[in-house]
């Protein structure tokens, strides 16, 4: 390849915390790391912040290329990179650029902060380089704009890991079918097994939509409702639920609303489910749904011995040692929407505060640190796992791998209420888990659409 025909790609901090293995995603073409970008990682990877864990890999990934015998003459003009088995399309190089050694040209950013420095260095490096297409790659919107303000031709988002290019496009869990939808087929093969009946279409009936494991089927109508639960090149295989079966089911007094909170819930009590996500707007039922189908598999049915909430702290209180008291006293104030599940679920009970605390001991509910996962091995519990919009797809893997046999994870979220400063909609862990476990035969997603809390909230959902 062409020396011109090489892209230079110049990396900002916020890439390697996002993703710490990043230098790896950009196939035959280059990679410069500034040596601010460097400063700023040995900053972070000594706090006690679960980023600094991804700090402290992207260090030890640029250790294992650029250490050992490499001189600072070659650091500096670029290391290839070596192939690794999931990025064996790895052909550039890799370099850190001293850009505390150079002076800028007049036109550039004033050097009185890091932001500015990395993009001086890319204006630098534009300049060196022409015709060479030189890209500086930031998860920072406001330094893409500054970027391109100060004169850099190519400022990009990484978006390698990103699955879908918008929410929009988001797989809600369920397919809607026009119509009636016994009119889309006449060649329907039905079977028993006990109490549940499969009915088996072939795929070209079905039109061009794509199909999962576990989604999903309704059509215009009242009555029809089925889940998919096998599908081949040629034939669908669904179970036929019925809208008003799953309307009738029940999870500690709680009955669904609406027919989505009924797929909802067949997902969240079906034992052979090992991950339900829940997603969709504030206020349409995903905590109270969660927590109700937590308390009946844990007291009612016995099928596991314990319940765990679980969810990122904000990053004022990624560090909840400020709080007094034991783990789950310090986690009390981020699970404030549990306890007030727990209360609307005993409202009605002669003593709403005796009731609450005889089902924590029973369910044996305990509220963790998702700091204090890693290395553990979870076994015989549901696991909620709410907020999840705020969580890196990262995080997320080291909680779906924390999960040991006989185990249930309830991961629950709303894309419209990120409080994270590098994730949007389409790159954070909640999108990645839906989009990544949507054809696993373990797994089941359910966009719960609309809002069931108050006409008020429904308003403001609407309307704000």
């Amino acid at each position: 390849m062409e020396q011109d025909d090489r892209k230079l790609f110049v990396l900002d901090t916020n890439v390697l915390l996002h993703e710490p293995l990043a230098i790896y995603s950009f196939k035959e073409h280059d990679v410069v790391v500034p040596m601010t970008v460097l400063e700023e990682l040995d900053l972070i990877k000594d706090r006690k912040r679960d980023v600094s864990r991804d700090a402290r890999v992207a260090i030890r990934a640029l250790e294992d290329i650029l250490g050992g015998t490499t001189t600072p003459e070659q650091i500096v003009q670029g290391v290839p990179l070596p192939i690794r088995e999931d990025h064996g399309d790895v052909s550039g190089t890799l370099s850190i650029f001293p850009d505390h050694q150079i002076e800028f040209t007049i036109g550039s950013m004033p050097g009185d902060n890091n932001d500015n420095r990395i993009i001086n260095t890319a204006l630098h490096l534009q300049q060196l380089h022409q015709p060479r297409k030189v890209v500086l790659v930031t998860k920072d919107i406001n330094m893409r704009l500054k970027a391109k303000g100060a004169g850099i031709q190519h400022v990009e988002d990484y978006r390698t890991d990103q699955l879908i290019d918008d929410i929009r496009f988001l797989t809600k869990g369920f397919h809607r079918f026009d119509g009636d939808f016994w009119a889309h087929t006449d060649d329907v093969t039905t079977e028993s097994n006990g109490r549940h009946t499969v009915h088996s279409v072939p795929l070209d009936k079905l039109g061009d939509d794509m199909f999962y494991t576990n989604q999903y089927l309704l059509d215009e109508g009242r009555d029809f409702c089925g889940r998919i639960i096998e599908k081949t090149p040629t034939e669908l295989k669904f179970l036929d639920l019925g809208q008003e079966r799953l309307l009738n089911l029940e999870a500690w007094g709680i009955r669904p609303k609406n027919i989505y909170q009924g797929m909802a819930m067949q997902a969240l009590l079906d034992p052979d489910i090992d991950l339900v996500i829940l997603t969709g707007p504030a206020g349409c039922g995903k905590t109270l749904l969660a927590m109700a189908a937590a308390l009946e598999l844990v007291v009612e049915r016995g099928k596991y011995e314990k319940v765990i909430v679980t969810r990122n702290t904000p990053e004022i209180a990624e560090s909840i040692g400020f709080l007094p008291g034991t783990e789950e006293e310090k986690m009390a104030p981020w699970l404030a929407a549990i306890t007030d599940t727990l209360e609307v679920l005993h409202k009605n009970d002669v003593n709403p505060s005796g009731s609450m605390n005889y089902i924590m001991d029973k369910a044996n509910i305990q509220f963790k640190s998702i700091n204090f996962m890693r290395g553990r091995s979870i076994q015989n519990s549901v696991v909620l796992l709410d907020e999840c919009q705020n969580l890196t797809a990262s995080q997320i893997k080291t909680m779906i791998t924390r999960m040991g046999e006989g185990t249930k994870l309830i991961c629950s979220g709303n894309l419209a209420q990120i409080d994270s400063n590098y994730l949007t909609a389409v790159t954070s862990g909640l999108t990645y888990i839906v989009e990544r476990f949507k054809d696993f035969d373990g797994s089941a997603n359910v966009y719960l659409n609309g809002v069931v809390r108050s006409r008020l909230a429904e308003f403001a959902e609407e309307n704000l």
